[in-house]
């Protein structure tokens, strides 16, 4: 089972630098909002694109997707634990937790 990370933790750890953030939402979600410097990364591509979006299988990873309901985030880790990523954590409060915190996000396309 995939370790959580707090709101908190994860501002501290985003401010730092020392985390990658995955949106394990649908693109057109993540088109329309995600936390800053996210990269955008679905269950059903995590084996063809986490190698070239997260080359470093010993980084700290954190997924995220809405809310607890949603499972996209523990089915990403999930996937990326299998494939050798050794530092994975999902924020499961999900981004409907930071923007009712008031916490920036950004929009576009991924890259």
């Amino acid at each position: 089972m995939t370790a959580t990370i707090d709101r908190d933790t994860l501002r501290t750890g985003l401010a730092a630098g020392d985390l990658v953030l995955v949106d394990a939402l649908p693109e057109s979600y993540y088109t329309a909002r995600h936390l800053p410097g996210a990269l955008n990364l679905v269950a059903g591509d995590v084996a063809g694109k986490a190698p070239g979006l997260l080359p470093d299988k010993a980084a700290a990873i954190v997924t995220y997707c809405s809310n607890p309901a949603c499972a996209n985030s523990g089915q990403v880790a999930a996937q990326l634990e299998r494939l050798g990523y050794t530092n994975v954590r999902k924020y499961a409060a999900g981004i409907e937790d930071w923007v009712e915190h008031g916490l920036p996000t950004e929009s576009g396309q991924p890259a």
